[in-house]
C-alpha cells in the first residue's frame, strides 16, 4: 500500500468509545482498534472487565481508558463521555456494541411463542435498541457541538433475515437498522452545519465463548444442527472470527469512509447474499 493510501485509511489518533467492551466481540475490536493506533474508551456496565482489558492494552503499548457505563442511564453515559474528553479531549468516533439476548426471550425448547416472556422480550428490546439511541444521543449532541462525528451501530444478520426462536433479539436488531438508516439522513436535517456520520456493521455468525454451545455439541468439534444449517447457508463454509470485523471497522472510522453514510455493512461470508434455494455444493453431485 502507497503512503498517501495507508493515511487514508489511518486511525492513529482517532479517539473512539466502544460501549459494550467488556464483551468478546467488542474487547476484540478494542484490541485491534489500539494495536492500529486508536485511542480506545471502553465502556460497559461490568467496569472491572473493562479496567482489566484497558491494562491490558496499556501494556502491549496501546492507549486505553475504561469507565463503567450503563447505556440505559443519560447520566451514566454523559459521565463517561466526560472522562473520555478530560482525558483526550476529544471524541471522534461512537461504537454501539452494548447488545446482547436473554433465555427468557428465546422460544424454549419445549414452548412456543405464546409462552414468551413480556418482561424478558422488553428487556431485550431495552438493550439492543434504546441502549444505542440512548447513547447516540448524549454523543451526537457533543459531535454537533464540535461539528463532527462518527456513528458505528451494530445489526445482526437476525435484522436482515429474522432467524427462529429469537424474536426479541431479531426485532430489536431490525429496530437498530431501521435507526442507523433513519439517523444518517437526521442529523443532516438537525445538525446541517456538522460533518457526522452514521453506519453500522451486521455480523455473520462467528464462533465466541458466549454462542460456541449454540454452534458444537459438547465435544466442541460436532456441529449441532443451527450450526450445520448456518454453514450450509454461508457460501463461504466456515464461521467467522472476530478479527475480522475489525477491517470494515477501520474503514469507518478512516478518513476513507468519509462518504460513506446510512450504510450496512454485511461482514457474514454471503450469508445474507445466499437465497437458500439450491445447494452450495451442488457441482459435487
Amino acid at each position: 500500500m502507497n503512503t498517501k493510501a495507508e493515511s487514508l485509511f489511518s486511525i492513529s489518533g482517532k479517539v473512539v468509545a466502544i460501549t459494550g467492551a467488556a464483551g468478546v466481540i467488542y474487547g476484540a475490536m478494542a484490541r485491534s482498534l489500539a494495536a492500529n493506533g486508536a485511542k480506545t474508551a471502553l465502556l460497559d456496565l461490568l467496569g472491572d472487565k473493562c479496567e482489566e482489558l484497558a491494562k491490558e492494552i496499556r501494556a502491549g503499548g496501546g492507549d486505553a481508558l475504561a469507565a463503567r457505563c450503563n447505556v440505559l442511564e443519560a447520566e451514566s453515559v454523559q459521565a463517561a463521555l466526560n472522562r473520555i474528553l478530560e482525558k483526550y479531549g476529544k471524541v471522534d468516533t461512537l461504537i454501539n456494541g452494548a447488545g446482547g439476548n436473554r433465555k427468557g426471550a428465546t422460544v424454549p425448547p419445549d414452548g412456543d411463542f405464546t409462552s414468551l416472556s413480556l418482561e424478558e422480550l422488553n428487556k431485550v428490546f431495552q438493550l439492543n435498541y434504546m441502549g444505542t439511541v440512548l447513547p447516540t444521543q448524549v454523543f451526537c449532541a457533543y459531535f454537533a457541538k464540535v461539528g463532527k462525528g462518527n456513528v458505528i451501530n451494530t445489526s445482526s444478520m437476525s435484522a436482515l433475515a429474522p432467524l427462529t426462536n429469537v424474536p426479541g433479539y431479531s426485532n430489536a436488531k431490525a429496530a437498530v437498522t431501521n435507526f442507523t438508516q433513519w439517523l444518517a439522513v437526521q442529523v443532516r436535517v438537525d445538525f446541517p452545519n456538522a460533518d457526522i456520520r452514521v453506519n453500522e456493521i451486521a455480523p455473520g455468525f462467528f464462533d465466541t465463548t458466549q454462542n460456541h454451545f449454540l454452534l458444537f455439541e459438547p465435544d466442541g468439534k460436532t456441529l449441532t444442527n443451527r450450526g450445520k444449517s448456518i454453514i450450509a447457508h454461508t457460501p463461504m463454509n466456515r464461521f467467522g472470527n472476530a478479527d475480522e470485523l475489525v477491517g470494515p471497522i477501520i474503514l469507518l472510522i478512516s478518513d476513507a469512509g468519509s462518504f460513506v453514510n446510512g450504510v450496512t455493512f454485511c461482514i457474514d461470508g454471503g450469508f445474507n447474499a445466499y437465497s437458500g434455494v439450491g445447494s452450495l455444493d451442488e457441482k459435487k453431485r
